[in-house]
């Protein structure tokens, strides 16, 4: 391939990943691709950007210097995955870190039954406490 094309494309990738950063959550996590591949090899990351690891979106919620050991699925005080994606599709519950909780009124499916949080900051599982049952 041309030498120049492949730089023209290398630029065109950082501008669109510094482009996609003010993206709301709903509308990044429908072209995850786009973002910067986290990378564990000393990359500086700052506080409130986005990053993908193996498909999944994150926020980063301090500025670091990654370590090969602070994968984001390994490090909650570095990373929260985003949870509700598009508040117009009910996703299945999971667990979340006391960094990305679900807020008051956010939907999700868990056994068989579609809940809605009645509290901000909650990590309960649906049943348990913060939830109140609803039929869809």
């Amino acid at each position: 391939m041309n030498e120049a094309l492949i730089e023209a494309a290398k630029k065109y990738r950082k501008l669109i990943e510094k482009a996609v950063q003010s993206l709301p959550d709903e509308e990044a996590l429908e072209c995850v691709c786009l973002y910067q591949k986290w990378d564990g090899n000393g990359v500086e990351y700052a506080k409130d950007t986005k990053v993908q690891d193996d498909g999944v979106l994150y926020n980063v919620l301090q500025a670091h210097t990654s370590q090969a050991a602070w994968k984001p699925k390994d490090a909650p005080s570095l990373f929260a995955k985003v949870l509700i994606p598009d508040p117009t599709v009910i996703p299945d519950w999971e667990q979340p870190d006391s960094t990305n909780p679900y807020a008051k009124g956010d939907k999700v499916k868990y056994d068989g039954k579609t809940w809605v949080s009645t509290v901000d900051n909650n990590v309960w599982k649906p049943g348990e406490y913060g939830w109140e049952e609803i039929s869809e």
